[in-house]
C-alpha cells in the first residue's frame, strides 16, 4: 500500500502546437455554451437541494448557527439584502449547486436574496428575471454578429446596465458573484463598485489567473499566467491550439487587468487552500478567504451497501483522468468490476477501446444515487488542479472510501489512509494498487468510509459554511457607503 502515498512530482510545462482555425462564433460557442456534457455527474444528486426552497429555507432557519446570525441581524436593524450573480440560473454544474445552497441558507436565516443571471428556458423562476441579460447563444453566421458577440464576451454593456438598474431599484447590501465570465463578464464587478457596494467573488476555477480556466495547456499543467502576465497564452496557443481563440481570451484578460475588475473585489472566496495559494500573488493574500464547500449531510443516509465494484462519476474528458483509470483496469485484466457513470467528448472512443468496463452514460436522480450507494470504492483520477469537487463531498457523505489523485485541492478532502488512498496522477500502477488494497479489505473500506462521513459532518456542513459566509458578509457591509446614483 506504500505506493499509494508517494511525493508529488513537479508539474510539466509545454508549448502547444497550431491547429486549423474555426470561425469566431465557434471559438465563443465552445467556450461558453452550456451542454449536458459540461454538467457534473454529481449535479443529478445536488439537484435535490434546489427543488423545494421553501421547505429547505424553513429547515435551515432552525439551525443552531442561525440563532446568533438572527441576533446579529436584529441588532443591525434590518435584514441583509444579498445580490447573487451567476450566468446560469439552473443547475448546470458545481458552481450553481453551491450558489443555490447559499441562497437557500440566506433565506432560511431571514435575509433577502436577489438574483442576477441570463435568460434561459431552463432557468428556475425568479421575480427578478426582467433584469436578466438576454440569452447568449453564439450561433450566428453573420460576421458582424460574431464580432459583436466576441466583444460582449469581454465586456457586456447590457449586463452593466441591467445590474446597475437592479442595484438602484433593490438597493442590495452586497454583490456575491459566482460564475460570471463571458455571458455577464467581470464588468458587473465594476458596476457594483461604482455604487459603493462590497463585492465577493467565489473562485470556482482559475479564470482570474488562467484565461482558459484550467491551468492546462495541451493536457499538461501550466501556471505561466498566475502573476497576471498573459502573453504565454498567445505564445502557447493554450485555447485548443487556436491563435484566434487564444487572442480573444488574451484580450479579455488584458481588458479586465486594465479595468482593474478583480482589484475591485473586496473578498475572494477560495473553496480550497490550494486555490487560495494559487491566486494569492495575483489577487493579494489579504483579500482571499478560505471557506470550504458545504454539503447537507442531513439528507444523506450512510450507505451500508457494497456490491464490490469501483465507480467513476463525472465528465469523460481528458483532464478528468478517466482513461488512466480504464488503463489500470485493463492492465489488471478486468479482475475488478469498473462502472463509468458520465458522458463527455471521450465517451465513444473509450467505450470502443475499453470494452471490459461498464459505461452507464449520463445518470441523474435515483439511478445516480443508487449507483453511488452500491459502490465499494469511488475513484477520482483527475489530472488537472481540481479545486474542491462536490463529487468527493457526496461520496464522503455517503460513507464511501475514495481513491484519488494527489493533485490540486483533492488531498484536502481525501486524506491519505484516513478517508481514502491517494496516488500520483497518471500512475496506473499506483492507482491499481490502491484499488486492489481497498477491494481486498472490507473492514478498511468501512473504516475509511465512516471517517469520511464524520469529516463531511464536522468540517463541510452547510451550517458551518453558512455561518462563515454570514460573518464575511457582516464584516464587509458594516462600513457600507451610500450608493452613487450617477452614471451607468
Amino acid at each position: 500500500m506504500g505506493g499509494c502515498a508517494m511525493a508529488q512530482p513537479a508539474a510539466r510545462f509545454i508549448t502547444c502546437s497550431n491547429r486549423g482555425e474555426p470561425r469566431v462564433g465557434d471559438w465563443i460557442r465552445t467556450m461558453s455554451d452550456p451542454s449536458i456534457d459540461s454538467v457534473s455527474a454529481m449535479a443529478g444528486l445536488a439537484s435535490r437541494r434546489v427543488r423545494a426552497p421553501l421547505e429547505r429555507g424553513t429547515r435551515y432557519a432552525d439551525l443552531t448557527a442561525s440563532n446568533a446570525i438572527r441576533q446579529a441581524a436584529s441588532s443591525r436593524g434590518s435584514a441583509l439584502k444579498i445580490l447573487f450573480a451567476n450566468k446560469f440560473f439552473f443547475l448546470n454544474g458545481g458552481s450553481e449547486a453551491v450558489m443555490f445552497d447559499e441562497m437557500e441558507l440566506m433565506k432560511g436565516y431571514g435575509f433577502d436574496v436577489i438574483e442576477f443571471s441570463m435568460h434561459d428556458p431552463r432557468n428556475f423562476p425568479s421575480k427578478y428575471e426582467s433584469y436578466f441579460v438576454s440569452q447568449k447563444g453564439y450561433r450566428s453566421t453573420s460576421r458582424s454578429s460574431q464580432i459583436k458577440s466576441a466583444l460582449s464576451l469581454i465586456h457586456s454593456p447590457e449586463a452593466v446596465k441591467q445590474v446597475t438598474n437592479l442595484i438602484l431599484d433593490e438597493k442590495p447590501d452586497l454583490l456575491h458573484c459566482h460564475n460570471i465570465y463571458h455571458q455577464l463578464t467581470p464588468s458587473i464587478i465594476n458596476a457594483a463598485s461604482r455604487q459603493k457596494m462590497p463585492v465577493v467573488l467565489t473562485l470556482h476555477d482559475y479564470k482570474p489567473v488562467c484565461p482558459v480556466y484550467t491551468q492546462l495547456c495541451k493536457g499538461e499543467l501550466c501556471t505561466k499566467c498566475s502573476e497576471g502576465r498573459f502573453e504565454a497564452l498567445l505564445v502557447q496557443r493554450c485555447a485548443d491550439g487556436s491563435i484566434g481563440r487564444s487572442a480573444l481570451l488574451w484580450a479579455e484578460a488584458r481588458y479586465h487587468a486594465a479595468a482593474r475588475s478583480y482589484q475591485r473585489v473586496d473578498r475572494f472566496i477560495a473553496p480550497s487552500r490550494f486555490m487560495r495559494d494559487s491566486v494569492a500573488r495575483r489577487l493579494g493574500a489579504d483579500k482571499i478567504i478560505h471557506i470550504p464547500n458545504g454539503i447537507d449531510v442531513s439528507r444523506i443516509e450512510v450507505s451500508k451497501q457494497d456490491e464490490g465494484y469501483v465507480l467513476y462519476l463525472g465528465r469523460l474528458s481528458p483532464e478528468k483522468g478517466v482513461e488512466t483509470l480504464l488503463r489500470a483496469h485493463a492492465a489488471d485484466d478486468a479482475a475488478w468490476r469498473l462502472v463509468i457513470a458520465g458522458s463527455g467528448p471521450l465517451l465513444a472512443d473509450l467505450q470502443s477501446r475499453f470494452p471490459l468496463a461498464e459505461f452507464t452514460g449520463y445518470l441523474t436522480g435515483k439511478a445516480l444515487e443508487t449507483t453511488l450507494r452500491k459502490a465499494s470504492v469511488v475513484v477520482v483520477p483527475s489530472e488537472w488542479h481540481e479545486n474542491s469537487p462536490l463529487s468527493i463531498l457526496e461520496a464522503m457523505a455517503h460513507g464511501k472510501p475514495i481513491v484519488a489523485s494527489r493533485i490540486g485541492g483533492i488531498p484536502e478532502l481525501v486524506r491519505d489512509r484516513k478517508t481514502g488512498l491517494l496516488f500520483e496522477p497518471k500512475d496506473t500502477r499506483q492507482l491499481s494498487e490502491c484499488i486492489r488494497v481497498l477491494l481486498g479489505d472490507s473492514d478498511l473500506r468501512t473504516k475509511l468510509g465512516w471517517q469520511a462521513r464524520r469529516i463531511a459532518e464536522t468540517e463541510h456542513s452547510l451550517e458551518r459554511h453558512g455561518a462563515t459566509l454570514l460573518s464575511l458578509y457582516e464584516s464587509l457591509t458594516a462600513c457600507k457607503k451610500s450608493p452613487n446614483k450617477s452614471g451607468l
